[in-house]
């Protein structure tokens, strides 16, 4: 017997009425299990709602035993409805008891029927519960009823979501929706975050689930999919896109999507089972994604992000193109949760309301992790679905040390966190107390220690630190926050104010460092196969001497009468420094022609990134005033490992023994030469990598200033040169990264070191 559709849009407009009515969530729901019963001319109708402890229970049902209600409860897994709840999938079955995942419930009385559809009840991909019509009947439900279920189950996710349920099921029994999450993921940036979740790319919510004409909501869906089609194919047509290479085969395949019937055909069947374009858009992606996050297929789960991509533009296109502000007003106690983002996108939500980072990809030195780092923000990447698993306003906590996210903390994991934040304001309290004191080994060698910055709302940490200066002061970070290129006289403005801040202590600026990865918004670049080995740094510097030389005239004139030293990033051949130095005495030069004073003092100096440089050592060195070591970007280049692949990011550590035997390699060159040599990059601020850069010789090392005070508790603690004598040895013996960290952590266990969580 087939259902009666002559309804699904009148059931629709009957289940909204429902929804309507001032009455309690229980009559509710039964009028519901009723009214789809009716329509689909079923004899049973029963929903079941996941709970947070991983049953799925019957709620409300129209044909069973109504004494099973809030009694029936089946495991993930357990029957049919388990199944069904745990693949993600339809089952549309004649003689269900013969299914291999029948179970039999005595209690429901469900024996003698021998029709079954069960579809998931699903939203952004995730299964909230299962909906259920049964009959008497030996039969298989036609498309057109599946279609009508699905839909149907789409408006219960809605009051599922909608919290209405919540509390039916007796007290300790929470619906999966709002149960507490303990993600893993990668820690990034150490510290603690306590707050509310602020989606970066904020779900457009369908309020209109319900359509009162068809083929108009047809009409627009077909034409906000003819403009994401356009947009897509100008995407591909752009100048600044090549037509071959890797990256060009993802975005045919993105135009693939855009342009799939099936795809297609799926929303408009979807509006003629009664819903809007939006509410047909979130339906089949919905079930889209549940499936793929099911898939074992590697190219499958890839393309999740391209499906989720299209579906977003084109709610944006039926919204026309309304999009979140960014800027607009967030919680104080905002934690940022995102796919992945750029450092700009970050710097744009401000550093005071920002408490915490996590993203879904991410990798330890991208760039949008080590601004996060350089502020302060506690930030845990590689967080797999995170952003599905969370909605906006969610009480979350980022625990930066050991890589953990709690999304909808119990209480008593709350309360442990707030204790461990007063302990740790305890602890920032005694490193602060350190800032006067000198960094001396508790043998007596001094080290100095620097701190990175990029931004004006960094330097007040300088003396909070306790930092000697500033190692390195990446200039392109104003620049990538800039709608247009800034002047040259808004540059000099910036760096007056860094220098004036820094008063007599160095500042090291670096010479604008942008490509790859670090893209400015007023610079149209091409695409690369290789963007990280691409044009970029001193590359794009040298080949656009405007923009070097208006940046060093610039600094030329902020620094008038004091001391200047920059570094020209990623040299790759000693040609490329002489160069750039022939560039700045230019500038020198006309300073001195046009009777404008110069800096008393100018240094130049070379970032060492790309390992051809370890074969010029004494070429360089004879040349330049200083160097400093980019170990993100050496490590990178000598591992042939992109450090913003997710895959690859913990595959190779910066303390392998190679690695290390390179960068000691590198000082004992610049102590035989006399030249001053500075390590920059990351492995500097963890007490592990700052200890392994001391043992093999270096004394001068820059960081993210909440480094500062736990590197500089450290090197108090320690007998340097017990530790060389051990460590040469260890170092001769390792083929493996861990076998290093094991000798550090012994060593520090041995003499009583502290070495603080998430600093390893």
């Amino acid at each position: 017997m087939r259902g009666n559709l002559a309804g699904p849009r009148i059931l629709l407009r009957r289940l909204r009425e429902t929804m309507a009515k001032p009455t309690d969530a229980q009559e509710r729901l039964n009028e519901i299990v009723r009214l789809i019963a009716a329509n689909m001319v079923a004899e049973v109708c029963s929903v079941y709602v996941l709970r947070s402890d991983n049953l799925l229970e019957l709620y409300a049902t129209e044909g069973l035993n109504p004494l099973a209600v809030h009694e029936t409860r089946l495991q993930v897994g357990e029957g049919l409805v388990g199944h069904i709840a745990s693949e993600a999938r339809i089952l549309n079955l004649s003689e269900p008891q013969e299914h291999p995942a029948f179970a039999y419930r005595p209690e429901t009385g469900e024996e003698i029927y021998h029709a079954f559809l069960g579809v998931p009840i699903l939203r952004s991909g995730r299964t909230l519960g299962v909906l259920v019509v049964q009959n008497k009947t030996q039969r298989v439900y036609s498309d057109e009823e599946v279609e009508a279920l699905q839909t149907t189950a789409m408006v219960l996710a809605e009051l599922i979501a909608s919290g209405e349920l919540k509390g039916m099921s007796g007290p300790g029994a929470d619906l999966d929706l709002v149960r507490p999450l303990r993600l893993e993921g990668l820690s990034m940036a150490e510290g603690l975050g306590l707050g509310r979740v602020v989606l970066h790319e904020p779900r457009i919510v369908v309020t209109n689930l319900i359509a009162e004409d068809a083929l108009a909501e047809e009409k627009r869906l077909e034409a906000a999919i003819e403009h994401l089609r356009l947009s897509v194919d100008d995407l591909l047509n752009r100048d600044d896109i090549s037509h071959v290479g890797e990256h060009r085969d993802i975005l045919e395949a993105y135009r693939m999507f855009a342009y799939d019937r099936g795809w297609v055909r799926r929303m408009i069947e979807a509006i003629h089972t009664g819903l809007t374009a939006e509410a047909a858009v979130e339906r089949v992606q919905s079930d889209t994604r549940a499936r793929l996050l099911r898939s074992t297929d590697p190219y499958l789960r890839d393309r999740l992000h391209d499906f989720d991509d299209l579906a977003n533009r084109l709610m944006r296109k039926l919204n026309g193109d309304q999009l979140a502000d960014k800027n607009g007003e967030k919680p104080t106690d905002s934690i940022i949760v995102a796919r992945n983002m750029g450092a700009a996108e970050l710097l744009d939500y401000g550093r005071d309301r920002v408490r915490g980072l996590v993203l879904e990809e991410g990798a330890p030195t991208s760039h949008v992790v080590i601004v996060a780092r350089a502020l302060g923000i506690p930030t845990v990447g590689q967080v797999s679905t995170a952003v599905n698993l969370c909605e906006d306003g969610d009480p979350i906590i980022v625990d930066g040390d050991t890589g953990h996210v709690h999304m909808r903390p119990p209480a008593d994991v709350e309360a442990s966190y707030v204790d461990q934040v007063k302990f740790r304001a305890h602890r920032q309290e005694q490193y602060r107390k350190l800032r006067d004191k000198p960094a001396v080994t508790k043998d007596g060698v001094p080290v100095d220690l620097y701190m990175n910055a990029g931004l004006l709302v960094d330097l007040p940490n300088m003396t909070g630190a306790g930092a000697k200066g500033i190692g390195l002061f990446r200039t392109e970070l104003q620049f990538m926050v800039a709608a247009s290129f800034p002047r040259m006289r808004e540059q000099e403005k910036v760096y007056r104010q860094v220098l004036d801040s820094a008063a007599e202590m160095p500042v090291t600026f670096r010479s604008l460092d942008v490509g790859g990865d670090k893209v400015l918004a007023f610079l149209r670049m091409a695409a690369e196969e290789n963007p990280a080995m691409g044009w970029r740094a001193i590359r794009l510097g040298l080949d656009r001497p405007g923009l070097l030389r208006t940046q060093m005239r610039a600094l030329l004139h902020a620094a008038a009468g004091r001391s200047l030293r920059l570094m020209f990033p990623m040299i790759t051949d000693v040609f490329e420094f002489e160069e750039a130095k022939d560039l700045f005495m230019r500038e020198v030069a006309h300073l001195e022609r046009h009777g404008y004073e110069k800096p008393k003092k100018i240094h130049l100096g070379a970032m060492l990134e790309v390992p051809s440089l370890l074969f010029q050592l004494d070429a360089l060195l004879d040349r330049a005033d200083f160097i400093s070591i980019g170990t993100n970007d050496l490590h990178q280049f000598m591992m042939a490992c992109d450090r913003g692949n997710t895959r690859l990011s913990g595959r190779y550590s910066s303390l392998t023994p190679s690695f290390l035997r390179a960068l000691k390699s590198i000082i004992d060159k610049g102590l035989e030469k006399g030249v001053p040599v500075t390590v920059c990059g990351e492995l500097a601020g963890r007490a592990t990598g700052a200890m392994a850069l001391l043992a093999i010789g270096y004394r001068r090392l820059s960081m993210a200033p909440s480094s500062v005070g736990p590197v500089k508790a450290m090197l108090l603690e320690l007998p340097l040169e017990q530790l060389e004598a051990e460590f040469a040895e260890a170092l001769a013996k390792a083929v493996h990264a861990d076998e290093i960290k094991q000798f550090l952590q012994d060593f520090a266990e041995r003499y009583d070191i502290h070495i603080p969580a998430g600093n390893l």
